[in-house]
């Protein structure tokens, strides 16, 4: 008897593959408005600074490989297919849709590799991924992971690498270390729709800091649009200058909204914060990323599977 198939449709941000594809995809995010000329110089040195380009799409395609992975060694009574869908590069969610209805997919998972749920993140994916399976007829039954902050292996695997960086201090030092939770700003109306996103930082956070026994810590914001409204803060820039005055001479960074290596940690993190932390003779250790951690896989299939089972 064949195994029933079941697809997993991974969605990510997505990131440009070359440097010609960084205006189509600065344009994507813009909602089809062109970036002006020095907005997309300054984003094409942002990319220089890290490197040149993003290793996010090298990160996702190895995270989706070890997901397939993992589901499929956690529950050999089905066969898992992973597909990946992009918000803003190819393969986009509508695409992969619509491979998934080709490829004969009628039940599947949708899960976004983020996890704090916000109907301005998360929620956006779902809405495209269900708007694709309205135009494509399919699949049939599909079911969304819509957060998955408080997974017991999440919060295992974020709790060993806060431990980690706070090991780079001596026991002594370390109470005195404070762990600042980051996530993506967002503008600050969610907070008057009722959203759960803040809360759910501030959650994962306390959650970590009590399995590891280290009460101090606090969350903060980052990476920030440039739009007229208000974003959520404190920027973790203002974090960094607020703890230099109150004394506080070495910070831990935990970008905990993120799962990846990317602009918004290597750059914003990794150069913008780390230089100011430097100016201010500030010790800043960032936290490592889960990137394909098999700890962190298998907190997401847990997941997936949970959804699975709800059908």
């Amino acid at each position: 008897m064949s195994k029933q198939v079941i697809g997993i449709l991974a969605m990510a941000y997505g990131t440009p593959s070359s440097v010609a594809e960084i205006e189509p995809y600065y344009t994507h995010i813009r909602r089809g408005r062109k970036p002006e000329p020095h907005q997309l110089q300054e984003l094409i040195e942002r990319y220089e600074a890290i490197g040149g380009l993003s290793p996010l799409n090298e990160i996702t395609a190895a995270q989706a490989q070890g997901l397939e992975r993992t589901l499929n060694e956690m529950n050999p009574d089905a066969e898992y297919r992973v597909y990946t869908g992009m918000k803003h590069a190819h393969p986009f969610i509508e695409e992969t849709v619509q491979k998934m209805v080709q490829d004969g997919i009628e039940q599947a998972v949708g899960v976004v590799w983020a996890p704090h749920y916000s109907t301005m993140s998360i929620g956006t994916y779902i809405k495209s991924a269900e708007e694709a399976r309205e135009k494509w007829g399919g699949p049939a039954q599909i079911g969304y992971v819509e957060s998955w902050h408080l997974q017991p292996l999440f919060l295992d695997s974020t709790a060993q690498r806060v431990a980690a960086a706070l090991a780079e201090f001596s026991a002594d030092e370390r109470p005195t270390v404070p762990v600042v939770f980051t996530a993506h700003s967002l503008p600050e109306r969610i907070l008057q729709m009722g959203d759960p996103y803040p809360q759910q930082i501030e959650e994962t956070g306390r959650a970590v800091t009590e399995q590891i026994g280290h009460s101090n810590w606090f969350t903060g914001w980052q990476s920030a649009g440039r739009t007229p409204e208000p974003w959520l803060g404190p920027d973790i820039l203002d974090v960094i200058r607020d703890q230099h005055a109150q004394g506080v001479r070495s910070i831990i960074v935990c970008p905990v909204g993120f799962v990846s290596d990317h602009l918004e940690v290597q750059y914003d993190i990794d150069i913008e914060a780390k230089q100011l932390a430097d100016e201010l003779g500030m010790k800043l250790v960032r936290v490592a990323s889960p990137n394909d951690e098999p700890l962190f896989l298998k907190a997401v299939a847990t997941a997936v599977l949970e959804q699975v089972k709800k059908g």
